[in-house]
């Protein structure tokens, strides 16, 4: 779920940096244990089973614990720049949150104050995510993806440009709404480019649908916005079906239909050459909203 999801996945390679072991039959690299007279640093080998970041995020951090649902997201694996990695070891514990759904978390405690926070399942690089959290300093951005490289990326650009109100999550957003999140405690939920799953047999791996929105509900306060864009018109023309029949929102657009993008929006990179080849983005921007105590409206009695 990310800006991303029309890129064919890169096959594996060693990261910059990194452990790997090299694959040439003639390399004569010695054991991580030994010494090179010429002084020059070995890379470590990393072991079978060792993790990829030691103080970064888990490969799976929910493990086992819970059942193996259809997934509606696709984890890729590319290329760690060096830059990345460095961010990922240094800012990770820090900034980072590994969603293993075996704690309800205190936002306030994980941003350091109580402002409102927003939640986005799907940020891709994290360009535009951290462009958003510069222009609104007085809102929190909880940001999820489960794409490595772009969780180092929003790191560093949250390092660099001193973007305290970002926090990183790494794993299923599903678990962390079900199991992590209190009710009623986001201001905001925002996806962004999801996966289009154009298949018809992988439609049901889509995000936005009727149980996804049922489990966000729960999570949002009253009045916060759900924001969704899309470059795949058949997809937005199902999210826009599926959240105008769910009796939890309503269209921020009078009468009804997609709404203009907003200005809070960026237009990434990414979009704009959609654009340019003539695909259409359309937003949708529903509102969560209070239903009235239905045992208040009823009349006294006796």
């Amino acid at each position: 779920m990310s800006d991303s999801h029309h890129t064919p996945e890169a096959a594996p390679r060693p990261p910059a940096g990194s452990s790997a072991p090299s694959t040439s039959p003639a390399s004569s690299t010695p054991p991580a244990s030994s010494s090179v007279t010429s002084g020059a640093s070995l890379r470590h080998v990393r072991a079978k089973g060792e993790p990829r970041f030691p103080d970064g995020p888990k490969a799976d951090p929910a493990g086992s614990h819970f059942e193996r649902r259809i997934r509606s997201f696709q984890p890729r694996r590319s290329r760690v720049t060096a830059g990345q990695a460095d961010a990922l070891q240094r800012l990770w514990s820090q900034w980072g949150l590994d969603i293993d759904g075996q704690r309800v978390i205190d936002l306030a405690e994980l941003f350091g104050n109580a402002r409102p926070v927003v939640l986005e399942v799907g940020f891709g690089m994290g360009e535009a995510t951290a462009e958003m959290a510069a222009a609104d300093p007085d809102t929190n951005v909880l940001a999820v993806d489960v794409h490595t490289p772009g969780q180092g990326n929003l790191l560093g650009l949250a390092d660099r440009n001193g973007l305290s109100n970002i926090r990183v999550g790494n794993g299923d957003a599903i678990i962390l709404l079900r199991e992590m999140l209190t009710p009623g405690s986001l201001a905001g939920l925002r996806v962004y480019f999801p996966d289009p799953w154009p298949k018809k047999r992988h439609h049901k791996r889509r995000l936005i649908q009727p149980e996804f929105l049922t489990l966000a509900a729960t999570r949002l306060a009253p009045g916060a916005v759900v924001h969704c864009a899309t470059d795949w018109e058949p997809y937005a023309e199902q999210m826009l079906d599926v959240l105008t029949a769910h009796p939890d929102f309503e269209n921020t657009v009078p009468g009804g239909g997609f709404a203009p993008r907003p200005g809070h929006r960026p237009l990434t990179r990414f979009e704009g050459q959609g654009l340019e080849k003539g695909h259409v983005v359309n937003d949708l921007l529903f509102r969560r909203v209070q239903h009235r105590d239905r045992h208040r409206e009823q009349p006294p009695t006796g």
